[in-house]
């Protein structure tokens, strides 16, 4: 197995690494492996958890557009029924 030494990690992303690893209960050097793991043997992108969502991420790029919503007619009162 082949070692690597990963210097001048900004601090930011050390303390996200360092805080991941807890979160799973591994060691940083654990996390990183895991992390390249998951990249890099996967060739196919993970599935979105739901349509909606992957619809939101596709067209999140062109911004969004507010709609105006037409006026709410007052209620009907119910039929009346005979008795």
């Amino acid at each position: 197995m082949a070692s690597l030494t990963i210097r001048n990690m900004e601090e930011p992303l050390e303390s996200r690494l360092r805080a991941q690893a807890a979160d799973h209960g591994r060691s940083m050097e654990e996390e990183a492996r895991h992390i390249l793991q998951a990249v890099l043997v996967h060739d196919l992108p993970p599935a979105p958890a739901d349509l909606a969502g992957s619809i939101r991420r596709r067209f999140a790029p062109f911004g969004g557009v507010e709609l105006a919503l037409p006026p709410r007619e007052p209620l009907r009162n119910p039929p009346s029924f005979p008795e």
